[in-house]
Order: C-alpha cells, then structure tokens, then sequence
C-alpha cells in the first residue's frame, strides 16, 4: 500500500513528528528502510496505530487523503516510468532486429542480382555454342557432300555438283 515518511505521517495522524519516531523505535509502529536510510511507514499501519484524521473542512477532503491519494500517484508515475523504460528497451531491440532483416535482405538482392547475371552469361554461352555445334554440322555436310560429288566427277552432271560443293564449301 502507501508509504510515508515521518513528517507526512504526523501530518496524517495530526501526533508530532517525535511522537511517530519514538513509536516507529519502541516498536509500536511498524516501518522500512528504503534506499539512502529513509525510514517510511505504511498508512495502514498509521491508521491501526494512531487513527488518521477526520476530513478536513477546506475542500470536503482530509489531509490523509490528499496524502493518500499523492502517494497513489507516486507508484503510478513509478510503474509508468518501469513501463516507460522497458517500451525504450524493446525499441531498441527491435531497432537492431530491423537492421540486421535489412542487412539481410541487401545481401538477398545481391546475390539474386549477381546469380541473375550468371545466369544470363550461362545463356549466351549456351546460345554461341548452339551456333558452333550447328555451323560444324553444316560443315560436316558440306564436306560429306564434297567427298561424295568428288567421286562422282565421272558421271553426268558432276560439273553441277563440284559447282554447288563449291559454293556450298565457301559458305561454311
């Protein structure tokens, strides 16, 4: 619940500030120790100990729950702020996450653009060796031609062929 320390449990009890630390040291009252020494006292344990004020006349509110409702909003602003810290930590975190996905995906379009150029180069070569198995079975022809109208010379029409091997011959 809500802490206080000893002067705005006086003010809540309406004791002194003295009568609250002599309680606190006799053991009457209970308390913690926070961080840096400071001695702080739930209001609930006031409340069982000494009563809290009846409700102040200005406002229709009373001290002790003006002070209620401050500490109230002290542990919310701390668990707004434990909240707040750890929405930073997450952004950051996913900041780098992002980084590295585009880091990543940099290197993914490299290396399609990179394997697509292979693959163009692979292409071509395919293409200009298409050319020159295709060119040499047209030279294989015309020789195969060549070689059988050569030993044809005898025979009609043999002029023709020697002129059409020739051509032929000086196309491939």
């Amino acid at each position: 619940m809500t802490k206080v320390g000893a002067q705005r449990a006086s003010e809540l009890t309406g004791r002194s500030k003295s009568t609250i630390q002599r309680a606190m040291k006799i053991g009457k009252l209970s308390f913690e120790v926070e961080e840096g020494g400071r001695r702080v006292i739930d209001v609930a344990e006031l409340e069982r100990a000494f009563g809290l004020l009846p409700q102040g006349v200005a406002g229709g509110s009373s001290v002790a729950e003006d002070a209620l409702e401050i500490e109230r909003l002290k542990g919310a602003v701390k668990v707004l702020e434990t909240q707040l810290d750890a929405a930073r930590e997450q952004i950051t975190d996913l900041k780098v996450q992002r980084d590295l996905w585009q880091k990543q995906a940099q290197q993914v379009l490299l290396s399609n653009q990179y394997t697509q150029k292979q693959a163009e180069d692979l292409k071509e070569e395919l293409k200009e060796r298409e050319r020159r198995a295709k060119a040499r079975r047209q030279q294989e022809i015309t020789q195969r031609m060549q070689s059988l109208k050569g030993g044809n010379e005898n025979k009609p029409g043999t002029a023709v062929a020697g002129i059409w091997s020739k051509i032929l011959g000086r196309a491939a």
